[in-house]
């Protein structure tokens, strides 16, 4: 490696690791959990992934998205139920990369995609309020303002900053910078050391203590399954924007099993589940990180934190952090979409809209299926307009009609209502030749048709069925002749 790369790494890696640190521990703290066990799991599942994923360059942590998927867990039944659910949810997660079922992703339309992107931004953007309360309450006077200072002061030394130099990555140097100065001027504004203590030791490798039963399988299982299908989504999503962003390929089934591996050890040693994290991988990207060892730098630095530099770093002011962050939300929305809202088909634009607004108040997973639903039934309907027939007489006396498109669940009463049964010869020729038959519609379609000529004393004769429809017809027993 290049010692420019080299240096560019480690540098972005050390900034991503300052950003790690809040939002895990807010994520544990979320979940009802020791904000070390959202630490661990930080280490674990950024070095893991970033060493043995498909895609360098991207950060995975303890994920606020798949928090919120076990708060109820944990709750109910403890933190070693979680334990548990993570081991699962990881043991899922590698089948899931096993099957080769990444490709899955690219079911995803783009709409979608910046939908998705947008509403993340948001979400990154107001998880950010809690840092201006004060128990139960905003802050306000003095300590508001010096606030709001101090996060005006970090957003425009990451915006200013690339203008002077690019040596180092603007991120760091305001997190350093703000916290230096209210140090040396002993300014009385809340660090990342009131959110939570970070001092502690080594993970410490052990079996979830629970009753290792069906009952127990039961509990579990669902919440598993929720989670690895969240982390999976996010993760591949984030994937897919870091391969847009840095104009590279990564590989989606590596990255899962990956994860998977990551999630199994973290729950092996006391850590939370996690899965790609947008946010922080903005911050790694934007600060020069592309390779593993900005991913690998960052994991490793979090369990530093832990073990030797809690008193340092519980010193950072979380207001260098929240302007880090607000910087973050404003580089992840994607601008371009609303400027594009009035240029592209009325059903895109919906879905953008709709994916957005899901993904602020509910989570991801519900966003980007209701946005998938939204896409393909658009897209069922258009195709279903598409369906179309050409019929005239023969020579012959008899009449042919000549489809053209896709039959299938929505098309078929159109198809239908192509054939006029009653007035037609004794003798129709139905020509395939440009139809494609695709569900199991398609051939009752064509099963009611051929019966309506039957019932009028009339023969359907249909030509020029491609191998995959006679395939599909013999299977259902259809005649095709």
């Amino acid at each position: 490696m290049k010692p420019a790369r080299l240096r560019a790494d480690v540098l972005a890696g050390l900034t991503t690791s300052f950003a790690l640190v809040p939002e895990c521990i807010a994520f544990a703290l979320v979940a009802h959990l020791n904000p070390l066990m959202g630490l661990y799991g930080a280490f674990i599942i950024c070095t893991l992934t970033a060493l043995f994923g498909g895609r360098p360059g991207m950060v995975s942590g303890a994920a606020g998205s798949m928090a919120v998927v076990i708060v109820a867990l944990v709750v109910q039944h403890g933190a070693q139920y979680l334990l548990a659910t993570v081991l699962l949810g990881g043991l899922l997660m590698i089948a899931f990369g096993l099957l080769r079922l990444g490709k899955l992703v690219r079911m995803v339309p783009h709409p979608v995609m910046l939908g998705f992107v947008n509403g993340l931004a948001i979400v990154i953007a107001l998880s950010q309020q809690e840092h201006f309360k004060a128990g139960e309450g905003w802050l306000t006077g003095a300590p508001l303002y010096l606030m709001l200072g101090l996060v005006a002061i970090t957003m425009a030394i990451v915006y200013l900053l690339p203008r002077l130099t690019r040596a180092v990555p603007p991120a760091l140097v305001a997190i350093l910078s703000v916290g230096l100065a209210v140090w040396l001027l002993d300014l009385p504004t809340r660090t990342l050391g009131d959110m939570a203590n970070i001092a502690g030791g080594l993970p410490v490798f052990a079996l979830p203590d629970i009753p290792w039963n069906l009952e127990t399988l039961a509990i579990v299982a669902p919440y598993a399954v929720l989670m690895a299908l969240v982390g999976l989504l996010e993760t591949l999503l984030t994937l897919n924007l870091t391969d847009e962003i840095t104009e590279s390929r990564g590989y989606p089934d590596r990255e899962c099993t990956a994860l998977g591996a990551a999630n199994v050890v973290s729950g092996l040693f006391g850590g939370m589940g996690g899965c790609a994290m947008i946010g922080q991988t903005m911050i790694n990207l934007g600060s020069g990180g592309r390779g593993r060892l900005s991913g690998v730098v960052a994991g490793v630095m979090v369990l530093l934190f832990v073990l030797f530099l809690s008193p340092l770093i519980e010193r950072i002011p979380l207001a260098a952090l929240v302007g880090v962050m607000f910087v973050v939300a404003q580089q992840t929305f994607a601008w371009a979409s609303l400027r594009v809202l009035d240029k592209v088909p009325l059903n895109d634009a919906l879905v953008i809209l709709a994916v957005t607004i899901v993904t602020v108040f509910t989570d991801l997973a519900t966003a980007v299926l209701c946005g998938i639903v939204i896409a393909a039934l658009n897209f069922a309907w258009q195709q279903a307009r598409e369906l179309y027939a050409d019929s005239h007489l023969e020579a012959d006396g008899s009449k042919l009609y000549r489809l053209h498109g896709t039959l299938f669940f929505a098309s078929t009463t159109a198809f239908l209502n192509q054939f006029d049964a009653a007035n037609d010869p004794a003798e129709v020729v139905l020509d395939c030749r440009h139809l494609s038959f695709v569900d199991y519609s398609a051939i009752a379609a064509l099963k009611t048709l051929r019966e309506r000529y039957a019932k009028a004393g009339k023969h359907l004769r249909v030509l020029h069925l491609s191998e995959r429809c006679k395939q599909l017809l013999k299977r259902a027993g259809v005649h095709q002749g």
